[in-house]
């Protein structure tokens, strides 16, 4: 599974069929995977560079370093896993935890405080709301419509905490960090996206990370699949046969990843914003020389 190709393969495997466990456990032990008992969807983003495309002749791409941003899904259970808290902050030497999720989701499923590690949590703007998804906008194409909007919404409604993690790349440079939302999928995808591109990762390696949590989240797909059907609005519970929703017009293309739905969102920062860049710099006013700090402490380390 080493190979970028094997895994992007992986990751399109239709939402509505499980991935083969013995794939799965091979995808999991491959960077940028990297496992932390009580967490999931766990990766470092710096090790995206140990892929290759397939069109580069297996040349290793220039990006983010590795040991310094991770990306992670929901930590409801990582509380109750002292060997995970360990990890994270003596092994993998996390100093600062972002959460990407709203008021509601963190005051239900607050982060476990971790002796050594600062947890970082801002409310969003007077416009946040719950993590609702409108499937109206899902039901044309491949969703592409309803994920522009939905990122769109990303970019916008969580300014500050987007803010707070570039602060800390560019002022504690030597710092590892991890963020997350609930999945590690769109919240954080889109996080992962900018940072990424600011750094210079090549845009199919770029797209890769993004698919890589249809891998990442299947160990938590029942409850994220519960999660995001509430979110439509629809009650839900464990009991509940869920491949009935897969009927409901839009929730296909909500529940899958697809690079033409990235692709569409990346278009869409590129007409309102100017890019990531424009919008690190008009919407969360940080200055030219800023940026090229950031820049340079993504990919140098101290």
């Amino acid at each position: 599974m080493a190979a970028t190709t094997d895994l992007r393969a992986l990751a399109e495997t239709d939402a509505r069929h499980p991935i083969a466990p013995e794939h799965l456990h091979r995808a999991l032990q491959t960077a940028p995977f990297v496992y932390v008992p009580g967490t999931f969807n766990t990766r470092d983003i710096g090790r995206l560079n140990t892929l290759s495309r397939p069109d580069h002749g297996g040349q290793k791409q220039h990006g983010i370093r590795p040991g310094f941003l991770y990306r992670t899904g929901g930590l409801s259970h990582l509380g109750a896993s002292p060997q995970g808290q360990a990890m994270l902050r003596d092994t993998l030497g996390i100093r600062r935890i972002f959460d990407l999720r709203s008021r509601d989701e963190h005051a239900q499923s607050p982060d476990p405080v971790i002796d050594g590690i600062e947890g970082v949590w801002e409310l969003g703007t007077t416009r946040e709301k719950a993590a609702t998804v409108e499937l109206p906008l899902f039901v044309d194409g491949q969703g592409e419509k309803g994920y522009v909007a939905m990122y769109l919404e990303v970019l916008d409604m969580y300014r500050g905490i987007f803010g707070e993690v570039l602060k800390s790349v560019r002022d504690r440079p030597e710092e590892a960090i991890l963020f997350h939302c609930t999945a590690g999928r769109d919240r954080t995808g889109v996080l992962a996206g900018l940072l990424e591109t600011l750094a210079g990762v090549d845009p199919y390696l770029i797209q890769t990370d993004y698919l890589l949590s249809r891998i990442g989240y299947e160990p938590a797909r029942r409850q994220l699949l519960q999660f995001a059907i509430r979110g439509s609005g629809i009650p839900v519970d464990d009991t509940t046969d869920l491949a009935q929703f897969y009927e409901v017009p839009g929730f296909l293309n909500m529940a899958s990843l697809r690079s033409v739905c990235w692709d569409a969102f990346v278009d869409a920062v590129a007409d309102k914003y100017g890019g990531f860049e424009g919008y690190v710099r008009t919407a969360l006013g940080f200055s030219e020389d800023d940026v090229r700090l950031i820049r340079k402490n993504l990919v140098e380390a101290p």
